[in-house]
């Protein structure tokens, strides 16, 4: 069970991501502003960040640059799940720091394989 903070201002994607990853066992909140996303995940440090790129108050690559500057929290990982594909979107998100790219819509199953895989890097990771 991992502790997830999901970053989304759309209610209905956001219920809908709360249950697929309850489901798979993890304790999930959903945070619609990013601003306090930020400042809730600065405090909470969450085993996993979800973010969102288009939100109100600060953007999502705006949220993983200033988490991966922050001691104690740049090794969070982060997944970036989003309606805005294409190659200079992910590049952008990634080259930030973010762990994986996930573009909506987006099957359920697809979403928790990626949550797993993440997670489990990560643990590699820190074991290092």
């Amino acid at each position: 069970m991992a502790r997830i903070i999901y970053v989304e201002d759309d209610d209905l994607v956001g219920a809908m991501v709360q249950q697929v990853l309850t489901d798979a066992g993890h304790l999930i909140g959903v945070i619609g502003h990013g601003t306090l996303a930020y400042e809730t995940i600065a405090f909470k440090k969450p085993d996993l960040v979800i973010l969102d790129r288009g939100l109100p108050g600060m953007q999502g690559v705006d949220i993983l640059t200033a988490l991966r500057r922050l001691p104690g929290l740049y090794l969070t990982p982060v997944l970036m799940l989003t309606a805005r594909g294409g190659e200079a979107s992910i590049d952008e998100a990634m080259e930030a720091g973010a762990n994986d790219y996930l573009v909506k819509p987006f099957e359920p199953e697809e979403l928790v394989r990626r949550v797993e895989q993440v997670l489990k890097n990560n643990l590699w990771r820190r074991a290092e």
